[in-house]
């Protein structure tokens, strides 16, 4: 009988990729703006580093009040004044032309910063076309050199229409309980208790969350796949950087949550983004797994209360 084939070890997690894209590329990006005389010098940034719009494209039609979500590939955020090598924060460019590249970017209505390390915000646009870009800039406000920049989009805010109200709807009655459209969120797991000697835990505020980007429970997934993190309410700061309200991402994979006031495990259980980084590219072995994203300190020790997803199980098929 044939002797049965080992199976494959758990490769460690590479760097991210590019993702292809699946539609007609974005429009080319605006040529940059001639350095001015007694610029800034500007911070160096990898050749392939690039910032994106998440689930935004170019000519889309969007509410006048809209959330949108910003990535960064290749680099780590960190709050303006942390000067970290291959770091900085965003910039959101609404109906503006690019600055000068090698001075800080203006602060104004036109050009919106991210100082605490935000890589989302909701905003609100007029009715009417709107252009937007993002530009990641150092601790200073200034770009990098080469500039990490998003090609810019083009969006349309449609005018509000006036709805009549709906008849008010039945309360349930004891009997006829409401029935959900659809299912909860799987619940977060227990946090354990404090250990002796534990470490004095950060604040967070009260409703700051974190989740997967674009990924649901019951998904299935390919072997080698980028999840995006997201963060609201926290901005993103390195590990090592002490600011408030700011900490850096941790993934678990196929493990419970950890004590909650020691620094979490570095392992390929337990998946540290000490550089600020907001996506990662993985690699998992076919059947089902579960993944939850834990938010921690400059320690990597998570905030009370803890900002922490809700566990997902994800499948991923075995290549054919």
């Amino acid at each position: 009988m044939p002797q049965k084939e080992q199976p494959a070890a758990k490769p460690a997690p590479v760097a991210a990729e590019p993702a292809k894209p699946a539609t007609p590329p974005p429009p080319p990006v605006a040529a940059a703006p001639a350095p001015a005389p007694g610029g800034s010098a500007r911070k160096s940034a990898p050749a392939d580093a690039r910032v994106y719009f998440v689930d935004l494209k170019n000519g889309a039609e969007i509410p006048s009040k809209v959330t949108i979500l910003f990535g960064v590939e290749k680099m780590g955020v960190a709050p303006a004044g942390i000067d970290n090598p291959n770091t900085g924060h965003h910039h959101l460019l609404i109906d503006a032309k690019l600055p000068a590249l090698d001075r800080p970017i203006p602060s104004d209505f036109n050009h919106l910063h991210f100082g605490a390390g935000q890589t989302e915000a909701t905003v609100t646009l007029s009715p009417g076309k709107h252009t937007l870009q993002l530009l990641f800039a150092d601790t200073d406000h200034v770009p990098h050199n080469p500039a990490v920049m998003s090609a810019p989009i083009t969006v349309t805010v449609k005018q509000a229409v006036a709805e009549k109200e709906p008849p008010a709807k039945a309360a349930p009655t004891a009997a006829e309980p409401a029935k959900p459209t659809t299912p909860p969120p799987p619940a977060a797991a227990a946090a354990p208790a404090p250990a002796a000697g534990s470490s004095a835990r950060k604040p967070a505020p009260a409703d700051a969350r974190v989740y997967f980007v674009g990924l649901q429970d019951g998904a299935e997934i390919p072997s080698k796949v980028t999840i995006l993190f997201g963060a609201e309410k926290m901005g993103v700061a390195p590990a090592g950087i002490d600011n408030p309200n700011t900490g850096h991402h941790h993934l678990l994979i196929d493990t419970g949550l950890p004590a909650l006031d020691r620094p979490i495990p570095s392992d390929f259980n337990h998946l540290h983004f000490g550089a600020g980084q907001t996506e990662a590219t993985i690699t998992l072995s076919p059947g089902k797994h579960t993944l939850q994203l834990l938010f921690a300190d400059h320690d990597h020790v998570p905030h009370n209360p803890a900002v922490v997803s809700a566990p997902i199980t994800v499948t991923v098929k075995a290549d054919k």
